[in-house]
């Protein structure tokens, strides 16, 4: 299983601390940390984090930018990697770059980004990215007011280890803030948000005593259906796989239920029972947005070709990837041990073109990220 780290540097985030200037936004600083004496220290950070996954370096790839931006740092380490393709310069780079850099990693859907910098840097990247993808901060600014970064380089680079090693990784929505440096260069502090962004975060999940081994599970799977169903939209179909799990959904709905196949829903109301993917088929063309909810197969790790086929290849491909609502138990992912979750589609192009990573709702507001062969 080899995942696609995507990497951006900003060789100048922190340049301007040691020297006094309270921050590193705009060339003007930059020169002036420089005429100082200031050292550029962003890729020194970078290597720490990066020093964590040496032992895993098969198990990832790299795509990163020029230069000090990313790919000196890789070569020097010994990873693999691929440049992105922009017009981004060796050196001499600016706040325009990390934006295109950010541009590119969203065009080629990387499973993770990784970045170095500070409070500018995270908005940068926040602007272009937003929500969509997975992002996690290596702290090297002055200012780290932001919540997407690790609490130490080192940290960040566990929070990526514990990914490749298939264990249990929260990720939430973490906040994106920022000061104004010229009224904190003044004493004043003003801080603005700027957005947020989907941050994986190494979990530490406690579980309480079971009392016979249900009770706990079912309070988890009304939790599970309770989001889901709080956050569905109007106007779009949802298709209800099978399995216990998704069951809850139905029942938190007030739905009958297929246990073991595939149902409708469309503005809470069902439209469709135990379909065939022959009538699943029929329903996308009638109705454009659409979703699926599906679980994962307790003890394989299964999410496609188990139980409910009727997902074809052909659906799937219609659907997307950034439609599948995977919802599961913590307890049923821990009992994988670290091994991925598992694509048998029965189409072994589609089931490589979403390996990598996917999102699991395990609670109320509660999503982790995995691994997906």
């Amino acid at each position: 299983m080899m995942l696609t780290l995507g990497l951006i540097i900003n060789p100048y985030a922190g340049i301007g601390g040691a020297v006094g200037l309270k921050g590193s936004d705009g060339a003007d600083i930059v020169a002036e940390a420089l005429a100082r004496g200031a050292e550029r220290k962003a890729v020194l950070r970078a290597r720490q984090a990066l020093d964590v996954l040496m032992a895993l370096k098969e198990r990832c790839h790299f795509l990163t930018c020029p230069g000090e931006m990313g790919a000196d740092l890789l070569t020097e380490l010994g990873f693999s990697y691929r440049l992105i393709d922009a017009d981004i310069p060796q050196v001499n780079t600016s706040a325009e770059h990390t934006r295109l850099a950010a541009a590119a990693m969203l065009e080629n859907n990387v499973d993770l980004l990784l970045f170095a910098g500070g409070d500018g840097t995270a908005r940068d990247i926040c602007a272009v990215i937003g929500d969509t993808l997975p992002v996690l901060g290596i702290p090297a600014g002055v200012k780290i007011h932001s919540a997407v970064y690790g609490i130490t380089p080192a940290a960040s680079g566990e929070v990526v280890r514990s990914l490749l090693e298939g264990g249990l990784v929260d990720i939430k929505e973490a906040e994106v803030r920022d000061l104004d440096e010229e009224a904190f260069r003044n004493n004043q502090v003003r801080a603005r948000h700027y957005g947020e962004m989907r941050v994986p975060q190494a979990g530490h999940f406690v579980q309480a005593v079971k009392q016979g081994g249900v009770e706990v599970e079912e309070l988890v799977l009304a939790d599970i259906a309770a989001f889901i169903c709080a956050d569905m939209d109007d106007d779009v179909l949802y298709l209800v796989g099978s399995g216990k799990t998704t069951q809850a959904v139905m029942d938190e709905l007030g739905l009958d239920n297929t246990l073991l196949g595939v149902d409708a829903v469309f503005n809470r109301e069902q439209i469709g029972k135990d379909l065939t993917a022959a009538e699943i088929l029929r329903l996308l063309a009638e109705y454009p947005q659409a979703q699926a909810i599906v679980s994962v197969m307790g003890g394989q790790g299964h999410i496609f070709g188990r139980g409910n086929q009727q997902f074809s290849p052909e659906i799937l491909r219609l659907l997307g990837k950034k439609n599948i609502r995977l919802i599961s138990t913590k307890t049923k992912i821990g009992a994988l041990n670290g091994r991925p979750l598992i694509m048998d589609s029965g189409d072994p192009q589609l089931d490589k073109d979403w390996a990598g990573t996917i999102e699991i709702t395990t609670g109320y507001r509660d999503q982790i990220v995995h691994t997906l062969i």
